[in-house]
C-alpha cells in the first residue's frame, strides 16, 4: 500500500492547549507531519489520514530536547480557527 507523508507550518499567534500536550503551549511556528495511506481498489486515487504530528517545541535551542506529539487533526484546526478570531491581522 502506498503512502504519503505531508510537512507544513502552522503558526499561533497566542499560547494555545491540546489535549495531546501536557500544559499551555507558546505562540509561535511549529512543524506539522501528516501520513496518509492510499485506499485501495478505487479508480483514482485517494488517501486517508492515518495520522498528524506535531513537533515541539516551536523553536528548540540548540541542544534542547524536541517531541513528536500526535495531535486530533480537528482539535488543532478548532485551536488554529480560534487563534485567528483573537489575534488580528494587519493589513
Amino acid at each position: 500500500m502506498s503512502t504519503r507523508t505531508t510537512e507544513t507550518t502552522v503558526t499561533f499567534g497566542r499560547s494555545f492547549v491540546l489535549t495531546a500536550i501536557d500544559g499551555v503551549q507558546p505562540a509561535g511556528t511549529y512543524r506539522l507531519v501528516t501520513e496518509e495511506e492510499q485506499i485501495p481498489g478505487l479508480s483514482f486515487a485517494a488517501y486517508q489520514r492515518r495520522s498528524t504530528m506535531l513537533h515541539l517545541p516551536a523553536n528548540p535551542a540548540p541542544g534542547q530536547a524536541r517531541y513528536v506529539v500526535q495531535v486530533d487533526p480537528a482539535e488543532l484546526a478548532t485551536a488554529l480557527a480560534a487563534d485567528a478570531i483573537r489575534v488580528p491581522r494587519l493589513q
